[in-house]
């Protein structure tokens, strides 16, 4: 995220800023409720590891569904994407079927990451890839099984 300034120069925000706004947006829960997200160690001063929800879309195999995810920022986010793997067990074309990895050649969201874009942005666009036309009706493992 960018602030514009005077004479078309713009202020980076810095790392723990953007990531602290994040963390109020996530905890005060977003649209409809379906996507959330949160840290898992409220400790952790680098604020990497995060946790998200999502709860399949309708009309599709997902519907009802709750998957959970890990999405890993390192030092060099927002700048490049956070890793993202699903925890819980899903069919989709864009993750990995042995580890649970979104593979970013896959999703386009990671392939041609912006540094405006957020985990909210990321568990979103991942909820429409589930209701896609090549995701919506594949077969599933069993609800409640992990990576």
């Amino acid at each position: 995220m960018t602030l514009g300034g005077s004479g078309g120069s713009s202020v980076v925000v810095p790392r723990n800023f953007r990531l602290l706004e994040e963390l109020e947006r996530g905890e005060k829960g977003i649209g409809d409720g379906t996507v959330s997200y949160g840290m898992d160690d409220g400790d952790d001063i680098y604020m990497r590891s995060w946790t998200g929800t999502i709860i399949g879309p309708h009309n599709s195999i997902h519907e009802g569904r709750i998957y959970q995810l890990k999405l890993f920022c390192d030092k060099d986010y927002p700048e490049k994407a956070p890793s993202v793997r699903f925890h819980s067990r899903i069919n989709m074309t864009c993750v990995n079927h042995e580890t649970g990895v979104v593979e970013p050649k896959k999703f386009g969201l990671l392939a041609n990451w912006r540094r405006e874009y957020t985990m909210e942005d990321i568990l979103t666009q991942l909820k429409k890839e589930m209701a896609a036309s090549h995701n919506r009706k594949l077969v599933q493992p069993p609800e409640g099984t992990f990576f």
